[in-house]
């Protein structure tokens, strides 16, 4: 069911490109969060992101399902989904942005640029918008982009309980990375 629910987000995200030109996808991006304080380290990771690029709008897109991020321990899983999360009410996160200065990818040689990425994040029902730097590579014509930032809880309007506030940071680090390719 998962998996099938995947592959229909991932259908839609390309779908939603309207605009002609080169596109590049994926249905297995990385993303990964961590919150570190002193009395403990928490960090999930999923690796059925979508993401798609129009390298000629700019446009990207990005959306991972918030069930599929796994933890270490069940419990801090089962906590995420259903306490924090509300997973079965707000299913998904969701990224919409545009690459700033696209016109500096060129996918046709090796080598990596920076670039910015400016959109807007969803997360738990609130939008908030973000401009972070990305870094596509490119080697013997495969295309990675990875990219990190950091985001405050309470901008999402996660609650956390005051039993357990000083084990969950203020600021969540994101990373993200996806091996693209072409969709024709």
């Amino acid at each position: 069911m998962k998996n099938k629910f995947v592959a229909i987000l991932s259908f839609i995200l390309m779908l939603s490109f309207q605009i002609q030109g080169q596109k590049y996808f994926s249905k297995t991006g990385d993303i990964s969060f961590s919150s570190k304080t002193p009395l403990e380290d928490i960090e999930a990771e999923s690796h059925t992101a979508s993401t798609v690029i129009d390298l000629e709008s700019g446009k990207i897109q990005w959306a991972v399902l918030i069930k599929s991020f796994e933890f270490e321990k069940a419990l801090m899983q089962e906590h995420f989904n259903e306490n924090y999360m509300e997973s079965n009410k707000y299913p998904k996160a969701k990224f919409a942005g545009t690459i700033e200065d696209v016109e500096k990818l060129d996918f046709s040689n090796d080598g990596s640029t920076v670039v910015v990425v400016n959109g807007k994040l969803n997360i738990h029902g609130e939008t908030q918008n973000i401009s972070t730097n990305a870094t596509f590579s490119i080697t013997s014509g495969k295309i990675t982009g990875m990219s990190e930032l950091k985001i405050a809880v309470a901008d999402y309007n996660i609650e956390i309980p005051s039993v357990v506030k000083d084990n969950i940071a203020k600021e969540i680090t994101i990373k993200i990375k996806a091996h693209y390719e072409a969709l024709n």
